[in-house]
């Protein structure tokens, strides 16, 4: 992994002339006016994405593109497959990895010959290319974790850095919740129980080191046998204990932009995707006070955190032509230009994943650490973007629900869950 995220190569004269800074009036073929429509379910960085569209549009006045964003609490899934039903389907749509891809296969178009894809990090097209085809272009590379309010942890006389094991986390986490009253929390954890992505990307560490942390192995794997489902019924005890209740509602919304930076929670499971929403609330908080902590899975004394291309972009070629390379363009323009690549450093504050990308301009502190963690071969796999299609919204999520309530053992969850895999797979 460290090799192949380390060999970035340069950008040839050619491709620069050929992408340029994306001006000038890229219509349809003779310039006739085209309108192209994107599905986005980064709802963090909508509005950033409708900047970067208004400026496009701005410079093509031929080019309409229209944006639909459906995230956050909303079944984002579902709604992308309404719209296929309903004969709605988008131009560019936002797909999780190889399930998505299979599932959406037949109206996908190969990328292969984008400049966004030719730029492509060495390895990160591999989580939508199937049978050799790639299908997406990754939209950044994204890490999740335990995200820490590292000021927390120091006034409870904990830190952070001398976390190296899962009996320190759980003696950090002991440690907290018996000050929290003088420290103002509610409690020390705010796991979004009611959502089912973050009960997905949680479980992700587990069965990434049960697919030996290997995109391949986790798309063919047939069964998922809970190898670390004991130190998982671990984690998921701890947090149900020392989580603000209750947890089966607690949203997105009020986990992140309530209690978290409002020094009202100690730790939650999340990304860097949430930078841009904290800097909206509190930029003081991303520079003194936010860190990330790693999950001990395979052993007590290395950790890892999740990380490497979360989503990735699809082209529906099912389209005209004329909305077919104004949809290709668009996103050249928008990984490949000058523009372009700075808004996605500074604006949307993404962990570039393509060449021609400054690393040192990547602006906090944890973004940093993931993408130097990534390149140190230290991360597990977006493992749960390989399940089979559907099975963590409708297997997975209410069953852990189940179990965090009390009406499921662990060994009726895992066998439910198992059963469910082998037979959706």
């Amino acid at each position: 992994m460290k090799r192949l995220f380390t060999s970035i190569g340069i950008l040839s004269l050619t491709l620069l002339i050929a992408v340029g800074c994306g001006s000038g009036d890229n219509g349809g073929a003779d310039g006739e006016e085209v309108t192209i429509s994107v599905f986005n379910i980064k709802v963090e960085t909508r509005d950033q994405l409708e900047a970067l569209i208004a400026t496009y549009e701005d410079d093509n006045p031929h080019v309409n593109i229209d944006l639909t964003t459906v995230g956050g609490g909303e079944d984002a899934p579902s709604a992308l497959q309404a719209r296929f039903a309903s004969g709605e389907d988008p131009n560019i749509i936002t797909l999780g990895g190889l399930s998505d891809v299979e599932t959406y296969q037949d109206y996908l178009t190969d990328v292969s010959d984008m400049a966004s894809a030719q730029t492509a990090i060495e390895g990160t097209l591999e989580g939508a290319t199937l049978d050799g085809t790639p299908y997406g272009i990754p939209l950044n590379i994204e890490g999740f974790g335990w995200m820490i309010n590292r000021e927390i942890f120091n006034q409870a006389g904990v830190d952070p850095d001398a976390i190296h094991s899962y009996q320190d986390f759980v003696s950090a986490v002991e440690t907290i919740d018996s000050q929290k009253e003088e420290l103002g929390l509610e409690a020390v954890f705010a796991f979004s129980g009611a959502e089912d992505w973050v009960v997905s990307q949680f479980s992700a560490h587990f069965s990434s080191a049960e697919f030996n942390h290997s995109v391949i192995d986790a798309y063919e794997a047939e069964s998922l046998t809970y190898q670390y489902g004991e130190r998982l019924q671990d984690y998921t005890d701890l947090i149900n204990q020392y989580n603000v209740q209750p947890i089966l509602s607690l949203d997105y919304s009020t986990s992140v932009e309530d209690l978290f930076v409002n020094d009202r929670a100690a730790i939650i499971h999340q990304g860097n995707w949430i930078i841009p929403t904290l800097m909206d609330i509190d930029p003081d908080f991303v520079t003194n006070k936010l860190g990330i902590l790693p999950l001990f899975i395979e052993s007590d004394d290395q950790g890892v955190m999740a990380a490497g291309p979360s989503w990735f972009w699809g082209v529906n070629g099912q389209k005209s032509e004329a909305e077919i390379e104004a949809s290709k363009d668009f996103l050249d323009w928008m990984y490949t230009s000058e523009y372009g690549k700075e808004m996605i450093m500074t604006d949307f504050r993404y962990i570039p994943a393509h060449e021609d990308y400054d690393p040192d301009l990547i602006e906090d502190e944890l973004s940093q650490e993931i993408y130097q963690t990534l390149l140190n071969d230290q991360t597990a796999i977006w493992a749960n973007n390989l399940y089979p299609d559907g099975f963590f919204n409708t297997v997975l999520f209410p069953e852990f629900q189940k179990y965090l309530n009390g009406d499921i053992s662990w060994d009726d969850f895992k066998e439910v869950t198992s059963t469910q895999y082998s037979q959706m797979r």
